[in-house]
């Protein structure tokens, strides 16, 4: 019971206690300090921040007492021999330029990619320059050939044509996501053929109108697509929860480059260069960074293109190739609007060309909720999507249509070969056309065995598998009950 009861006491007495050394500590510092010669400093404690380190020192002067901290040279300064002030001004434009924690908050591919983009925007706001002056040119600003109301008149409208055709081209939403690095290409293309129209009003401009029209619509295209795949590229590139931190410095970098870029052609078109020759060269500069910038986005999910690579690669080697090496073999003038030899999630007319062919292959695809076929007269493979398909059954029925993609691919070879020996190459056609099923059938053999190992492949490269972005049809297979 007594010790119950001096049990808290003695905790108050063990806290006054160190509450007593702690003042008589402060008390002999600041004695120490005091007592020391008229001018004296004292390091205290030190910190570091975004590589900078500072130095805190109590620095003693006249009696008085401050607090003081001192810039030192960083490890990597002193490793590239950078005076101090030059390391604080690369410091502070860095911090405008990179995300906190560069480089380990990005993934590899965000530093060519930004190269990239700012090379492509410092020929663009170049660019920029010279069609401004073409159309005021051409529109009569700068010869007064026309009433200041009828220039306002002609350059409103030019702007409202460019804003519906942006509207109108905003509809194709989900595509956006399917066919991103396309798109994302499509779209800078478009954008030089907008300012190659804009530069033609100096030629024509008694069409100043119609031109300006068309060429705003087709940047205004351009500018949405530009927009609306920017976040998932900056997706990419965040490790972490840092995508606003990284389109912001994204962003900046490229008003920048657009800055430098008009200051660049000011200082050119000062000396009347040729505007054609100009233009061609700012256009193959900027379509080429384009390119490059979009060819080294590394993304983990398969959409169409990558995936062809990914199976093909597959069947050819046995192995899946990595996010870069999927990445770089993607095929960026695959635009959306491009026939492919596998439609995905098609309708019934399209897949089938006989209802003969339909019955003989369905019972081969009882067990799975997709059918995959093969129509002769549009040389085309089909996947079509059972109501009860699952995002796992669209992405094994792609599987399924890449790999009976491969073996008529392959027969085709064959009787090419045998043509050039001297057969007849209409008589292996027919033969190609008719024995499609057998071809089917050992297709769905290859997919049963293969499948499984093809996806846990995959997976162990970063593939997402989940979240795949094969763009399928919207027409779905409803079997009847009474077969």
């Amino acid at each position: 019971m007594k010790m119950e009861k001096m049990g808290p006491k003695s905790g108050k007495d063990s806290s006054s206690k160190d509450a007593r050394v702690l003042v008589r500590e402060t008390l002999r510092m600041s004695a120490n300090l005091a007592s020391s010669p008229a001018s004296l400093s004292k390091l205290i404690c030190w910190e570091e921040m975004d590589g900078n380190r500072w130095n805190y020192v109590a620095e003693i002067e006249n009696n008085k007492i401050s607090f003081r901290p001192l810039s030192l040279q960083t490890q990597e300064s002193q490793k590239h021999n950078i005076p101090l002030p030059i390391h604080e001004v690369m410091s502070f434009v860095k911090s405008y330029l990179v995300p906190e924690g560069f480089p380990q908050s990005v993934s590899p591919s965000y530093v060519p990619y930004m190269s990239w983009r700012a090379l492509k925007h410092l020929f663009g706001g170049a660019m920029g320059v010279f069609t401004t002056q073409t159309l005021l040119a051409s529109v009569g600003v700068s010869k007064n050939r026309v009433a200041p109301g009828a220039v306002a008149i002609n350059w409103i409208l030019k702007d409202g044509a460019g804003r519906v055709g942006k509207m109108l081209f905003a509809r194709q939403g989900k595509k956006f996501d399917y066919d991103l690095k396309q798109l994302r290409f499509a779209g800078d293309l478009l954008m030089e053929f907008g300012a190659g129209i804009e530069l033609a009003t100096a030629t024509f401009p008694h069409l100043f109108l119609p031109l300006a029209c068309a060429a705003n619509v087709a940047k205004n295209v351009a500018a949405v697509t530009s927009t609306s795949t920017r976040t998932p590229i900056y997706k990419a590139f965040a490790k972490g929860e840092n995508i606003g931190d990284v389109t912001a410095k994204g962003e900046c970098v490229g008003n920048i480059a657009d800055l430098l870029g008009t200051g660049l052609s000011i200082f050119i078109s000062k000396r009347n260069p040729s505007l054609v020759t100009t233009f061609s060269l700012l256009s193959c500069g900027y379509i080429l960074s384009s390119y490059k910038e979009v060819k080294s986005v590394v993304l983990q999910t398969l959409n169409c293109a990558r995936f062809s690579v990914a199976v093909e690669s597959f069947l050819k080697t046995g192995r899946v190739p990595t996010l870069q090496e999927g990445n770089m073999k993607e095929n960026i003038f695959s635009f959306p609007w491009k026939e492919r030899p596998v439609v995905l999630g098609s309708r019934i007319k399209d897949a089938f060309q006989d209802p003969s062919i339909y019955v003989a292959i369905e019972p081969l695809f009882d067990k799975e909720r997709y059918i995959v076929t093969y129509n002769p007269s549009k040389c085309k493979v089909y996947a079509v999507l059972k109501d009860q398909a699952k995002p796992d059954d669209i992405l094994k029925a792609a599987f399924h249509a890449h790999v009976l993609l491969s073996f008529l691919n392959s027969a085709n070879e064959s009787k090419v070969s045998s043509w050039k020996q001297g057969e007849d190459f209409n008589s292996n056609v027919t033969h190609t056309v008719s024995d499609f099923e057998a071809r089917i059938a050992d297709s769905c053999k290859i997919v049963a065995n293969s499948y499984g190992l093809f996806k846990n492949k995959a997976n162990e490269q970063g593939w997402t598998m989940s979240e795949s972005l094969l763009n399928p049809g919207r027409a779905r297979l409803h079997q009847l009950d009474n077969r």
